[in-house]
């Protein structure tokens, strides 16, 4: 009996023992497990933000050293540009791309970068930007959501079917509209408004259901808009809104400290080439537009002094939604 229980004793201490060691190897193998994450992209994979965004990505992932892969889904494949904010939130996709001031009913600040004639240059641009980052950076991760980081697109222009040369020409023009400033704009000069996202332009266009809208030359090159009966491109540079990579809070959570740092650093340079990138777009694709056949030019004084009165009524429209919290930006920015 006596030899029995001093085998089976030893026996259960060899089977802790490897327990111990499989315990161990378990361990060491989920320190160095890699995090997969999905980046949600809603713009085609030529556009210049998603390849900016896809060379984040092979940066982070080779950067990493195994720890994490980000995998890019551009055009809206994975969610549509309106579904990509809520599901980054959610945890549906880790990363994702959105336009910022399609967000302002999750917070006015988000759309501080689209109020008409507030930021008309690169320079101002980048100045209302530093003056509003750290103020969305906490109402986003409030929402638990991680900044990385924030590209402008080229200055936002008028695209039209027909010459205008009048405000009595906008007015019941069909005006695509993205957000709320583009369309509160159309409501204030007598457009007809239709919510539409970028990858739905062309048929939109084509089809008769708007006529007009106001985005970057690179979104009308991108959809080779005089494709669709649009003629003319007037330069207004209303504002220069910007699109933002954002990740998920629990996903992030989930990465080492060394991993988190590496990151924002390449966030950094991702920030930094896609603000050239979108400098050097708003020069090249102008050209494109006019190599197109398209007639690319300014409004008129009359219409420019019409448009910036708008700019101010919506200015001001803005300062009450937005509060003490978006005052405090205005005045640093000021």
């Amino acid at each position: 009996m006596r030899y029995v229980f001093k085998k089976y004793g030893g026996f259960m201490k060899l089977f802790k023992i490897l327990l111990s060691v499989l315990f161990s190897v378990l361990l060491t193998a989920n320190a160095f497990a890699t995090e997969k994450w999905d980046m949600a992209l809603a713009y085609g994979a030529s556009n210049f933000h998603s390849a900016n965004a896809a060379e984040f990505a092979k940066n982070v992932s080779e950067k990493s050293g195994g720890k994490l892969t980000i995998v890019t889904h551009p055009g809206g494949s994975l969610f549509k540009g309106g579904e990509i904010f809520r599901a980054v939130r959610t945890g549906q996709a880790q990363i994702g791309e959105r336009f910022m001031s399609a967000l302002g009913k999750e917070d006015p600040l988000l759309e501080i970068d689209s109020q008409p004639f507030l930021a008309t240059s690169y320079d101002d641009a980048m100045k209302l930007y530093q003056a509003s980052k750290p103020a969305i950076i906490k109402g986003l991760d409030q929402k638990g959501l991680v900044f990385l980081y924030a590209v402008p697109w080229p200055a936002q222009g008028l695209y039209s079917k027909k010459e205008i040369n009048s405000v009595a020409d906008l007015k019941g023009l069909k005006f695509r509209a993205y957000n709320s400033a583009t369309i509160r704009m159309a409501e204030l000069t007598g457009m007809a408004p239709t919510k539409i996202e970028a990858a739905e332009i062309s048929q939109a266009f084509s089809t008769g259901a708007v006529e007009s809208m106001i985005t970057s030359p690179t979104t009308g090159k991108n959809s080779k808009i005089w494709e669709n009966g649009v003629k003319y491109f007037y330069d207004i540079a209303a504002w220069f809104p910007k699109n933002m990579i954002v990740a998920h809070r629990g996903s992030w959570n989930k990465l080492d400290k060394a991993t988190q740092k590496m990151i924002m650093e390449e966030a950094a340079v991702a920030e930094k080439k896609g603000w050239a990138l979108s400098k050097k777009g708003n020069v090249a694709d102008k050209k494109a537009l006019a190599d197109a056949g398209m007639k690319v030019g300014k409004v008129n004084a009359a219409l420019e002094s019409h448009f910036k009165k708008v700019g101010a009524t919506m200015a001001e429209e803005w300062k009450k939604k937005a509060g003490d919290r978006g005052a405090s930006v205005l005045a640093t920015y000021n």
